[in-house]
């Protein structure tokens, strides 16, 4: 099948992201796996191809302006779903170590196939709920950079990302675009979790009028022990 690539290369010109034409064919293979297990599982809402490459493979890939991603650096992305933002990071940026963390099995299954067929290397998909796996010792503390387009609130997601960030690490969360008062009503819980937010990123996705932001929050000291609190309680209720 033939696709029309001008508003993926000009996106990705536009981002000053430099790519091979085996790196857009990886695109491409992920793009018709995602469409197949989409007809059998719920992974996306967004299946045409020119809407794919805006709102899942460019937003993905928006955060490079912001953050230097052509280093070793091992990265976490925390409830990927359908493996954003953490494939297109991987496929543009190999040096990256990766984990992509979900708490649905079937979507996991589905992206180790991902994996596998892209040939993918140091880059694994783990099933696990946050509040669980922030506690295991061969995650907790340990990234230098944790992703997360999850729609969960901000002082939420501050309690299920932060832990996994080692200190001096990075955590970025990837939102739409009116963002500051969340930014503030989360300013306790990113304090209390060891974080501080650095900045606050607003721009507009490349090739189309949507306003977005990232949240960066720089991991200060030691997220306490008792975080994350048992499964559910960050969501019904966030540190205040």
């Amino acid at each position: 099948m033939s696709y029309q690539l001008e508003k993926f290369q000009h996106g990705l010109e536009q981002l000053k992201i430099t790519y091979s034409e085996e790196q857009i064919e990886q695109f491409l293979i992920f793009y018709e796996m995602l469409v197949e297990k989409n007809k059998v599982m719920n992974l996306t809402s967004i299946t045409e191809f020119d809407d794919v490459v805006e709102k899942h493979f460019l937003d993905s890939l928006s955060l490079c302006p912001y953050i230097d991603l052509n280093q070793n650096m091992y990265v976490l992305d925390l409830g990927t779903g359908a493996g954003f933002p953490g494939i297109p990071l991987k496929i543009m940026f190999p040096k990256l170590k990766l984990v992509l963390m979900d708490s649905l099995n079937k979507r996991v299954m589905f992206l180790k196939e991902v994996i596998e067929k892209l040939k993918l290397s140091d880059i694994s998909a783990v099933h696990g709920r946050a509040e669980e796996m922030a506690r295991n010792q061969k995650y907790r503390e340990q990234f230098d950079l944790c992703v997360s387009r999850a729609v969960a609130n901000l002082s939420s997601l501050s309690e299920y990302c932060i832990p996994f960030v080692k200190p001096g690490g990075k955590f970025a969360a990837y939102k739409s675009g009116e963002i500051e008062e969340e930014v503030k009503q989360a300013e306790k819980s990113i304090s209390v979790l060891g974080g501080k937010t650095e900045k606050l990123e607003k721009f507009t996705l490349v090739g189309t009028e949507l306003s977005r932001s990232f949240v960066q929050i720089e991991k200060k000291k030691r997220t306490p022990k008792i975080y994350p609190r048992k499964a559910g309680t960050p969501s019904k209720n966030p540190i205040r």
